[in-house]
């Protein structure tokens, strides 16, 4: 036991000598630096700041009105969109103010000549009707009218006769309706034979229609009369009721 503790003695000296020595020959390099890592992704975008305070210039606020005259130069014009759809229709806005009077238009022209050239006289009507339950005599101008319209008198409601005042065309008709047998024409020295018209009772109301038109100078007349043709003998002496409606206007005048 005695020699393996020297032994143990021995090998310590040994390592003590071997450590002071290598401190100075023994030590090893320092090492190179490492590389850069990856870059880090993005971080999320924050919240959005409060608004600004208004620029302040040496003596107070900056108008608003200046910042906005201060605007860029325009861009260029864009292309032109498609049309939206069509709008509900409005509410009605109140009436306007009435405009100023417009100027006189010019002067008309003339459309004839003589002393019924003017439109204002261009115009005649009548209408009569007869009551009267008397049967109208023959060959006779029939009477005792009751005027409606007579515009402007041109028809004579005490003779019967309708004077041509302004020249032209004209239209006249004439109903009857009675109970006997009756027979009237629309006589005229515009025409060359009267128009008769005949309807004849078998004891039933008799409606009786009959017109004409005429081209009639001024002074010519019209009437209406009765005639005989196939009535029988006592037909002039009926009393029962009857009517009869002449009428005639102006179509349009016709200057001589």
């Amino acid at each position: 036991m005695g020699g393996y503790n020297g032994l143990v003695i021995l090998v310590g000296v040994a390592l003590l000598l071997m450590s002071g020595h290598c401190e100075e020959s023994c030590r090893g390099t320092d090492g190179r630096a490492g590389e850069a890592g990856a870059a880090g992704r993005d971080g999320w975008p924050g919240v959005k700041g409060e608004k600004g305070e208004p620029a302040v210039l040496a003596d107070g606020l900056l108008d608003e009105g200046a910042l906005l005259r201060l605007k860029g130069e325009m861009g260029s014009r864009g292309f032109q969109g498609e049309v939206g759809p069509k709008g509900y229709r409005g509410d009605v806005g109140a009436s306007g103010n009435p405009g100023i009077p417009g100027q006189p238009g010019p002067p008309g022209k003339s459309t004839g000549h003589g002393q019924h050239s003017s439109q204002q006289e261009a115009y005649s009507a009548f209408s009569v009707i007869r009551t009267v339950k008397s049967y109208p005599d023959y060959n006779q101008v029939v009477t005792n009218w009751n005027v409606l319209v007579n515009n402007p008198k041109d028809f004579n409601n005490a003779t019967g006769y309708f004077t041509c005042r302004v020249a032209g065309v004209y239209y006249f008709t004439f109903h009857c309706a009675a109970k006997v047998s009756i027979c009237l024409r629309i006589s005229s020295e515009a025409l060359d034979n009267s128009l008769g018209f005949c309807d004849y009772s078998r004891n039933s109301d008799q409606v009786l229609s009959g017109g004409v038109v005429l081209q009639l100078t001024v002074g010519q007349r019209v009437w209406l009369e009765s005639f005989k043709d196939q009535q029988p003998a006592g037909a002039t002496r009926d009393q029962q009721e009857k009517q009869i409606i002449f009428n005639g206007f102006l179509l349009f005048s016709n200057p001589e």
